[in-house]
């Protein structure tokens, strides 16, 4: 049977931008190649970590959720052990009430990216009138 996993990892920041696909790739194909189907996946994009790794201190972070049998976590992971691109890695099973969250937040993220941007009217600018004359010039 299969469960729903959700598996994020950081990859070293010196990866170019195909570097990176060509790992995210990797990843996506060792899944579906090993009985799994992709649920969803999102790039997080470059972030600052919270403690030096590797003396490192940021990293690409990537986020998959992907329905497998049990036995195919401890392979994913032995994969990730193994690519040095990859600095830090957690899979996690995901149970009804967080599989009922990722849904919720996906909705919530793609409501974001189609909603149109809100327009921030400046308030008129208020005229002030001075009531302070300037100052007379004292001649010696």
């Amino acid at each position: 049977m299969l469960k729903q996993y959700e598996t994020v990892f950081i990859a070293t920041p010196v990866l170019s931008d195909a570097q990176m696909k060509e790992a995210v790739a990797k990843y996506t194909k060792l899944i579906t190649d090993n009985g799994g189907e992709i649920v969803y996946e999102e790039d997080w994009g470059l972030k600052q970590l919270a403690y030096p790794i590797q003396h490192k201190t940021s990293g690409f972070y990537y986020l998959i959720e992907f329905k497998a049998e049990p036995d195919f976590v401890g392979k994913l992971e032995t994969q990730y052990h193994r690519d040095e691109r990859i600095i830090r890695y957690l899979t996690v099973a995901l149970d009804k009430d967080a599989i009922a969250y990722a849904e919720h937040r996906r909705e919530m993220r793609a409501a974001a990216k189609n909603a149109p941007a809100p327009v921030v009217e400046e308030a008129p600018a208020e005229e002030v009138e001075a009531d302070i004359e300037p100052e007379e010039i004292k001649e010696d």
